[in-house]
């Protein structure tokens, strides 16, 4: 039967750590392993998983794409969801995550985003956040929609088979952001891209930030970037919040 890990990349979060500790130790069932992969915190992220009794990696450096490569190569199962720090699953996503990943002709899958905060959920925000994983290769890859390709992004808690992460060669460690499309273009080559209709729930702390038009534009521009092969200059133009 197939096992899970689930890896959490952080760098930083001791101001939402404990949310997703909590969110991890509810549910039902357990995944068989998680993993923390962090980046070089300096605040008190790595006492807080260590305080906590999870395991802790230490990546060379930071970086997502750096982090999520270090953790798939160190997962000890079959099937890996990448979480983020500011992402809580629903209490049965262990199972929802082998049940679908069951399905051979799916290599790669998602749950869907909806962007919380103290005000309640950003609908807009989170429409936008679903929308864009049609009209982003609908405008800049469109041979890859025809075939039914859609990008998925790191908030949407993606899973894969470990073994088919490693046949693509991993992400591009370049990358601090848009890892992910990277992932859904190598990944369609191999099977399906799908998103389960179930709700993660994402902070919307760079809502909280920028404000919500301030930061559907930075998400545009660093997606229109990407899409012209921009890769090492895309962290300047996405700041950094936690």
């Amino acid at each position: 039967m197939s096992a899970v890990s689930i890896i959490v990349p952080i760098l930083n979060e001791e101001s939402v750590l404990t949310d997703v500790l909590t969110n991890l130790m509810d549910l039902t069932p357990q995944p068989d392993e998680i993993l923390f992969i962090d980046g070089g915190s300096t605040d008190k992220s790595v006492e807080i998983v260590q305080k906590a009794g999870f395991k802790l990696i230490i990546s060379e450096k930071k970086g997502r794409g750096t982090q999520i490569n270090k953790g798939v190569l160190m997962a000890k199962h079959d099937i890996v969801c990448v979480l983020h720090a500011d992402t809580k699953l629903p209490s049965d996503a262990v199972t929802i995550i082998k049940d679908t990943m069951a399905d051979r002709a799916i290599s790669l899958a998602s749950f869907m985003p909806r962007i919380m905060g103290d005000n309640g959920t950003r609908w807009g925000t989170s429409f936008h956040n679903w929308i864009k994983t049609w009209y982003t290769p609908i405008v800049f890859r469109p041979h890859l929609f025809l075939r039914g390709v859609r990008l998925l992004f790191g908030d949407h808690a993606m899973f894969f088979r470990r073994d088919d992460f490693h046949h693509i060669g991993g992400l591009d460690e370049r990358l601090t952001i848009m890892e992910e499309a990277d992932l859904c273009i190598a990944m369609a080559r191999l099977g399906k891209i799908k998103m389960v209709r179930r709700w993660v729930q994402t902070s919307d702390r760079r809502i909280v930030k920028w404000g919500a038009l301030k930061a559907n534009l930075i998400y545009f521009k660093v997606g229109i970037m990407w899409a012209f092969g921009a890769r090492e200059r895309l962290t300047k133009h996405y700041p950094d919040i936690r």
